[in-house]
């Protein structure tokens, strides 16, 4: 076993997992797995600029996990920044932050990188499961892009593109710096437009409808899970591998877009940094199953984190 740190840092949230892994046999142990919200990708989508109150919501957070990760020992620390910090004319000040607090460059990665990990985290334990039948489709919802991956054992296909639950709601539904709310018919319209052109790019790459089996990954697809499971507060355990049927995500998409603020933040299992972006969220989900005909959707907790944490563990 190699103890290892692995950090995502994507558009709207940070999230930490130190855990044991062990590449010999594909044990993967958590020591503690945990999330902030921090919006990174505050107004990148307009500004093209990490804001500096973004930036010391995440260094604040990188403090944070840096104590966590000098406690449990890690050895191999591996920071991955995503979809916010490409895009964004100062992210100098985002890598030397980060740096003096961590102690490690944060990497830019592509989305292609990107999408690899999030395939490996979210299917290296789906292996030898006769119920769930090749190729998988994973999709990974983030705040400012979806990732889509087409594959068996491994990768054969990915694109990158940039819809995400965060970047859709600054897009849509943000009037004199406030939330619509509800979002008019008219901004969810031209939600679904965007989807719809992303997924066209997407198409032109991954073969979305040949997949068999849809796997579903981020804060988006594991909050309609938890909702869906009817859970009173949110359960890891409940919601990893839950299979949620279109229907139902089309139902509950329908009742957060029709939602006011105050009834989503009564929401047991939605966290307050999702309150705003669920509803975008949602829909990427329901339009990805809607165009690739999935009549259901497999909710996986593992995700771009396990597959960073693989790629420490393997370089031995």
């Amino acid at each position: 076993m190699t103890r290892v740190a692995a950090i995502d840092c994507g558009t709207n949230s940070i999230r930490l997992l130190v855990a044991d892994a062990d590449p010999a046999t594909g044990v993967i142990k958590d020591l503690d797995r945990r999330m902030i919200i921090v919006r990174l990708g505050q107004d990148v989508d307009r500004t093209g600029r990490l804001a500096p109150e973004a930036l010391e919501r995440t260094f604040a957070a990188c403090r944070e996990y840096a104590a966590v990760i000098g406690e449990l020992g890690a050895e191999r620390v591996r920071f991955v920044a995503t979809s916010a910090s490409r895009d964004a004319s100062n992210r100098e000040d985002f890598v030397r932050g980060v740096v003096d607090i961590l102690g490690v460059e944060p990497e830019v990665i592509t989305g292609a990188q990107e999408a690899e990990f999030s395939f490996t985290g979210a299917t290296k334990e789906l292996t030898g499961r006769d119920d769930l039948a090749k190729p998988y489709l994973v999709v990974d919802i983030g705040g400012g892009s979806t990732e889509f991956v087409v594959g068996d054992d491994t990768v054969i296909a990915a694109r990158s593109v940039d819809i995400g639950c965060v970047r859709m709601t600054e897009r849509h539904l943000v009037r004199d710096g406030r939330v619509v709310d509800p979002p008019t018919p008219g901004a969810v319209a031209a939600i679904k437009a965007d989807i719809g052109a992303a997924l066209d790019l997407a198409q032109e790459t991954v073969p979305l409808k040949q997949a068999r089996t849809l796997v579903g990954l981020a804060g988006s697809v594991t909050t309609v899970a938890a909702i869906a499971l009817g859970l009173r507060e949110y359960d890891s355990a409940a919601i990893h591998h839950s299979r949620i049927p279109v229907g139902r995500v089309r139902e509950i998409t329908g009742q957060l877009l029709s939602a006011t603020h105050e009834e989503r933040a009564g929401i047991p299992v939605l966290h307050p940094g999702r309150v705003d972006v669920i509803g975008a969220g949602a829909l990427v989900l329901l339009e990805i199953m809607e165009r690739t005909g999935a009549e259901e959707v497999v909710v996986s907790e593992h995700d771009i984190l396990d597959g960073i944490a693989w790629s420490i563990a393997a370089r031995g």
